[in-house]
């Protein structure tokens, strides 16, 4: 099972990356368990400097953007 981490406050950005992820993840039959990550000191720990954040199996793979779906599930596909 692929980890997803959203990382993120509650913003617009952090929430439409949530719903896209998990749409990604539904549409495609991936097995992945999504987390929706809140704490401020679990995202610093890592790196990230601007929100949303996406974290695929512990590795940052985006800050600062909403991703292209297909960019999105090529990261899934990787794992």
């Amino acid at each position: 099972m692929i980890s997803v981490k959203i990382l993120g406050t509650g913003c617009k950005k952090c929430l439409n990356l949530e719903s896209k992820v998990r749409e990604i993840v539904t549409h495609n039959g991936i097995d992945a368990a999504v987390e929706k990550v809140t704490d401020i000191n679990e995202m610093m720990g890592y790196g990230i400097m601007m929100t949303p954040g996406l974290v695929i199996n512990e590795q940052v793979k985006s800050f600062g953007i909403i991703p292209k779906d297909d960019q999105i599930l090529n990261w899934l596909k990787e794992n």
